[in-house]
């Protein structure tokens, strides 16, 4: 396998897969975030960016599991295979143009929550108090 085979995650080289044989073209989904790599969206600048320009508009209910998930991301001790799943979460709540554009009033950030809470409910068990506090900390100097 070639290093471009495995720089791209999910990706193969055609001439691993036998229905790739033959030449015949690969349709591509409809849905372009089907496809779309999350966790290549997300930046420590970019989430920063995105969490300060959007906290008093996403308020505290969406800021919150994205300040936990990445105090989570942050700590050496999480396992890298959460730290994968926290950075495909983070990536979909950096990225502006998701299943509903966050500019769209009291109903915008209703997707990132979702998934940002779904991220929390599926890593429960490697959340630790600790990044709940640190969250919690940050919060408390945003919103008082």
């Amino acid at each position: 396998m070639s290093k471009a085979d495995t720089d791209d995650v999910g990706r193969h080289d055609s001439e691993d897969d036998p229905s790739e044989r033959g030449g015949a073209p690969r349709s591509e989904p409809a849905d372009s975030h089907a496809q779309l790599d999350y966790q290549s969206v997300y930046s420590e600048d970019s989430f920063w960016r995105k969490v300060t320009a959007f906290a008093g508009r996403a308020g505290k209910k969406v800021i919150r599991p994205a300040l936990v998930l990445y105090f989570c991301l942050r700590d050496r001790n999480t396992p890298t295979w959460v730290k994968a799943s926290i950075l495909g979460a983070l990536g979909y709540f950096i990225l502006p143009s998701d299943a509903i554009p966050d500019a769209i009033p009291f109903g915008g950030f209703s997707d990132d929550f979702v998934v940002l809470a779904a991220a929390l409910a599926y890593l429960g068990t490697n959340i630790h108090p600790e990044h709940k506090q640190n969250a919690e900390s940050k919060l408390s100097t945003w919103f008082r």
